[in-house]
């Protein structure tokens, strides 16, 4: 008998979003390489090229402003998780250790969303 995982409506908003940012992200030229890198130190939501550029892709909704808002949301403690991931990611992609690397953040707040490139440095 196999198990089904059961999606829950927190994940399947996360996956509509994601979604939404690698088809806005594609449509201006970058390159999906991975969905949902999983790790020790967290989750990459995407991993994408820019060019010559890895770009690893924090995706954040929230439905309105309150508490800072998509964008506040990515605190010091995420961005070093993420920065973690990343180090993780090139230490098992090697060929991506030669490439320059950024990190953005899409935002989606409401009904407006945000793409900050380079949000933040390693």
């Amino acid at each position: 008998m196999t198990e089904t995982k059961k999606t829950t409506p927190r994940r399947a908003t996360g996956d509509r979003f994601e979604g939404a940012a690698r088809s806005f992200l594609e449509e201006r030229g970058l390159r999906l390489v991975r969905a949902n890198f999983l790790c020790r130190h967290g989750e990459i939501d995407l991993v994408m090229r820019d060019g010559e550029t890895v770009v690893f892709v924090e995706v954040r909704y929230r439905c309105n402003g309150a508490f800072g808002g998509a964008l506040g949301s990515v605190t010091a403690a995420k961005r070093r998780k993420l920065v973690s991931a990343a180090h993780l990611w090139i230490a098992w992609h090697p060929r991506d250790a030669r490439r320059p690397c950024r990190f953005d953040v899409l935002a989606f707040e409401g009904d407006r969303m945000e793409w900050v490139r380079g949000a933040f440095d390693a």
